[in-house]
């Protein structure tokens, strides 16, 4: 049992929520995972806490205060930041979920996730590098010819080059179908492309040998919108038949973006084919295709989703060493008498004595944890889906991680916000002041609700494309899962069945408002209120994971698993009753925000 007092993440809650709840181990009696135990899986996680808490956090604080700069030229970062990348290579961490063959350690999704939870939860800033570059080698590995993987993703898996994601337009933000971003053909079989981007994480730096970018544009004769957009490799240097570094490819940046947040992840606007540089002499960025025209869109959602499932993670994570740093802060302050103590001369006692600091901590707690268990079941999914035995169980298992991925990208993004704010109220003035982590912590969290597509994105992908648009599958789906946890639970008596029941419940009548939406027959009516119909799915699902926690604690006796209780009982008393205004709401096909007039604000 992990002894580990780190403020970064939890080690002990890690090792639950993996062994005793998730049953990691057994992941071992599939093929797959068959070079794998709980040893190997062990020394992985011992390590990932190590390298963490050596070489990430401790320049997290620095990376936030000094944020790149570019001179016109380059783009600068604090030597700290490469120097951690190195580690993280040289370890072979860019590789834990790979195949064996690609030279993978063929680690479980579920396992990765919580190695990588520690990075990011250590310097998001720093980490956003490493895991953006493994989300580009993983798109090129399930699309790119053998030659691509070879010149493009070898090199980045071995930590000599970094990757990036290059979707959005200054016009056009999220709107991907309205990219003009150009590529055309050229004589050689490449194309050359040429348009501006912007809000491009890692888009420019002095890390590596190459930065290799995956970028959406389109052809001479694309069809108009999103089923025109095609998907081409443009790295910034080029790269020779022997994996040479050649010359300047036409990329070139016209600025950096300074956020809120994440500050030590450079954002950048880069320009492609402006005329900096005329790689071969003629005008144009060098750009290789990937996979077939016009479906570039489908191919970066390969890497869209994966990335989605990892901004929840970012999010539970950064919310997570916020609520451990508030909590290690108020067993230590002194301040203030229990309310009955007579003598105003007593001692002061910490803060954590007082019923409305442990109040602030509690929630912190049932969101932190419900979130971090929502972001490995997930990952277990994955799991079950890549070594599923039938195709019937694999459509199954990816019919509910394809409703659960809008939830586990936006309800730890929104809760761990809030989250976020009650660990700087923990700390009073203190909290507000840059003497302490939190409020860089506030400040990295308020991104996650936008990156990855935006809150309000997510709500219309799960209520329109996910759950009506399938016909309510997706969510029957889910229900029956909640449904098999509501039954162990119910079987245990006390405290789980009264929870299990009180999920049923909600359970039933978010199927009922469902079909009502479905009845309404306006689209814009119905979805209307979609962002309020993903927090109240949201907030159902996360009721279902504090009671699949609750089942796995069973009668097990200590103060951990005691936490265990307190925190599903909160999130039981005080925030599922939430959910029911909610429906309240959905039910009654509300039109206020239709019927509002741009003239009226």
């Amino acid at each position: 049992m992990s002894t580990s007092t780190s403020l970064i993440l939890s080690a002990r809650d890690l090792e639950f929520m993996l062994f005793e709840w998730l049953d990691v181990e057994r992941l071992s009696e599939r093929p797959r995972f068959a070079e794998h135990d709980r040893e190997s899986y062990d020394a992985l996680l011992a390590l990932c806490e190590r390298l963490a808490t050596d070489h990430f956090a401790t320049h997290y604080r620095k990376s936030d205060t000094e944020e790149p700069v570019f001179d016109g030229e380059k783009v600068r970062l604090i030597p700290e930041i490469g120097a951690a990348l190195e580690k993280l290579a040289e370890a072979d961490l860019l590789t834990l979920t790979l195949d064996e063959e690609l030279g993978g350690l063929q680690v479980p999704h579920v396992v990765a996730s919580a190695c990588t939870a520690w990075f990011t939860a250590a310097n998001i800033g720093t980490a956003a590098y490493a895991f953006l570059t493994v989300a580009n080698a993983r798109l090129l590995l399930a699309h790119g010819t053998a030659e691509q993987v070879e010149r493009f993703v070898q090199p980045m898996l071995e930590g000599r080059f970094f990757g990036t994601m290059t979707l959005s337009e200054p016009h056009a933000g999220s709107s991907l179908g309205d990219v003009i971003t150009r590529a055309v053909p050229a004589d050689d079989g490449t194309h050359r492309i040429f348009g501006s981007k912007m809000w491009i994480s890692g888009g420019d730096h002095e890390m590596g040998d190459n930065i290799v970018h995956l970028v959406l544009a389109k052809l001479p004769d694309a069809p108009a919108g999103s089923r025109g957009i095609s998907l081409f490799i443009v790295p910034k240097f080029l790269v020779g038949d022997d994996g040479s570094i050649g010359e300047r490819n036409d990329v070139a940046l016209a600025g950096i973006n300074h956020k809120l947040g994440n500050r030590g992840t450079v954002n950048t606007a880069p320009v492609f084919g402006g005329g900096a540089y005329t790689p071969g002499g003629a005008a144009g960025a060098v750009g290789y295709l990937v996979g077939e025209p016009h479906k570039g869109l489908s191919y970066m959602f390969h890497m869209m989703n994966a990335a989605r499932l990892g901004v929840g993670m970012s999010a539970t994570t950064t919310a997570y060493t916020a609520y451990l740093k508030s909590l290690d802060y108020a067993r230590t302050r002194p301040q203030g008498r229990p309310l009955a103590a007579a003598d105003p001369t007593s001692p002061q006692v910490p803060i954590i004595q007082h019923a409305d600091v442990r109040r602030m901590l509690l929630a912190q707690k049932s969101y932190v944890e419900g979130a971090m268990a929502l972001n490995l079941y997930c990952a277990r999914l994955l799991d079950e889906q890549a070594t599923a035995e039938d195709e019937a169980e694999r459509l199954a298992v990816a019919q509910l991680l394809d409703v659960l991925t809008p939830i586990a990208k936006s309800w730890p993004s929104q809760w761990g916000q809030e989250s976020n704010s009650l660990a700087i109220q923990v700390l009073g003035g203190s909290g507000y002041t840059r003497d302490y982590d939190l409020e860089a912590h506030w400040r990295d969290q308020r991104l996650n609700p936008i990156h990855e597509g935006t809150h309000g994105i997510q709500a219309l992908d799960l209520l329109g494309r996910k759950v009506l648009g399938g016909g309510g599958a997706s969510l029957l789906t889910l229900a029956g899962r909640m449904g098999e946890t509501v039954a162990r639970a119910r079987a245990l008596g006390g405290e789980p069945e009264s929870y299990a029941v009180a999920l049923q419940a909600m359970v039933d009548r978010l199927g009922e408002v469902t079909l009502g939406l479905a009845g309404l027959g306006d689209p814009e009516r119905t979805m209307a209120n979609a962002t309020v119909y993903l927090e109240a799915v949201g907030h159902v699902v996360v009721a279902w994971m504090w009671l699949e926690q609750l089942v796995a604690v069973g009668e097990r006796a200590g103060d951990f698993y005691d936490g265990k209780r307190a925190a599903a009982r909160y999130f039981f008393r005080w925030e599922l009753p939430k959910v029911t205004p909610m429906l309240d709401l959905l039910a009654s096909g509300d039109t206020t925000t239709l019927e509002m007039r741009e003239a009226w604000f």
